[in-house]
């Protein structure tokens, strides 16, 4: 049996395609399966992936019309035959070692999920920081959302991750194929991390998420409405399970309102405001409904909370001053990072380990 299906969905990337393509069959994991759908590119990719094939067995060329990402990403699922599933989207690469590392920690376990963290990649300068999502306090032992519901507000890095082709089918968990949408894998991730049983975490980084194509689908202002599309899809999940929707709602609403911060942050001033009103009328009903309760207010600060459902025209002025935060956050943190791992400090200089 094929241990891990790899699905690589292509869209007009033949500037990455073939990095992406020697980081997985390069892979030291060799008993895998390369699934590349390409969702009617226009650009020489096709053309890359059926050279690719010619070359190695193991790549399986799907071809369709364009459709979006949440489509192909479900063709690729309902081709796959492995005992797990990986992604890799294909503008990114990955280590060497990551299907194989992945998968030992997934087999050690009988993991329905193993999850890793991951680098940020500017291709300009090959410069890469590791994004520790995942503590080492988290790793080395079995857990869950019912047991830990911060792992429903990991980031949703679809591709970090190896997920048990079984549990994936058997609770037909699939990406949503609203067309033409981004932000498809908000509501698989947390679909899947609300349903899995085992899930084991590593503190560990292997894929090389690349941070300056300026045609992926985040950079698109004019997708912006589809996050709140994922998190209507997380509500509508959730009603099918009541005893998750009075777990995990909350957290719901905790990573739809960082989600949606961070979605406005990337339009310009001029369309801004439009989104704050929607952002500001669902937290409103929210909040009049008494969703939002201790745990909410833990995470959310609550005066820019009120600001936003109060005065929505001066919550601009609070994104401005996080617009600003943030930025210089990500200047310290491509400067220096320090870490402390296993009892030990870890310090990164300009990208590099260094202690």
């Amino acid at each position: 049996m094929v241990k891990v299906s790899v699905i690589v969905p292509v869209y007009n990337v033949e500037k990455y395609l073939q990095e992406c393509l020697e980081s997985i069959i390069n892979q030291t994991l060799k008993n895998i399966e390369i699934i590349c759908v390409n969702d009617g590119s226009t650009d020489s990719s096709l053309q890359i992936l059926n050279e690719y094939a010619k070359k190695d067995s193991r790549i399986i060329v799907i071809n369709k019309a364009n459709s979006g990402y949440g489509n192909t990403m479900n063709m690729g699922i309902n081709a796959a035959r492995g005992e797990y599933i990986g992604i890799i989207e294909s503008d990114d690469f990955a280590d060497k070692n990551m299907f194989e590392e992945l998968y030992k920690l997934a087999q050690e376990y009988n993991a329905d999920i193993a999850k890793s963290n991951w680098y940020l990649y500017w291709s300009k300068n090959k410069f890469s920081r590791k994004r520790n999502n995942i503590s080492s306090s988290k790793t080395g032992k079995l857990t869950n959302s019912l047991e830990d519901k911060t792992l429903l507000r990991l980031n949703p890095s679809v591709w970090s991750a190896i997920y048990k082709r079984t549990f994936i089918n058997e609770n037909n968990i699939r990406f949503l194929e609203t067309p033409g949408a981004s932000y498809q894998d908000l509501a698989f991730s947390f679909k899947v991390f609300a349903l899995a049983k085992r899930v084991i975490l590593t503190d560990k980084a292997y894929l090389y998420y690349r941070q300056d194509n300026m045609n992926s689908s985040v950079k698109s202002k004019t997708k912006i409405y589809c996050v709140c599309d994922e998190y209507d899809e997380i509500d509508r999940f959730l009603e099918q399970y009541p005893q998750l929707k009075e777990e995990f709602k909350e957290v719901e609403e905790i990573t739809r309102y960082s989600g949606y911060v961070s979605s406005v942050l990337r339009l310009d001033d001029s369309v801004r405001p439009e989104f704050v009103k929607v952002f500001s009328d669902h937290f409103k009903e929210e909040y009049q409904k008494g969703t939002l309760k201790t745990a909410f207010f833990k995470k959310i600060n609550k005066k820019d909370f009120m600001t936003l459902i109060e005065t929505p025209q001066k919550y601009l002025k609070v994104l401005k001053r996080i617009e600003r935060n943030n930025k210089f956050k990500q200047i310290r943190q491509n400067i220096i990072t320090i870490n402390f791992r296993k009892g030990k400090i870890k310090m990164t200089l300009f990208g590099k380990e260094v202690l």
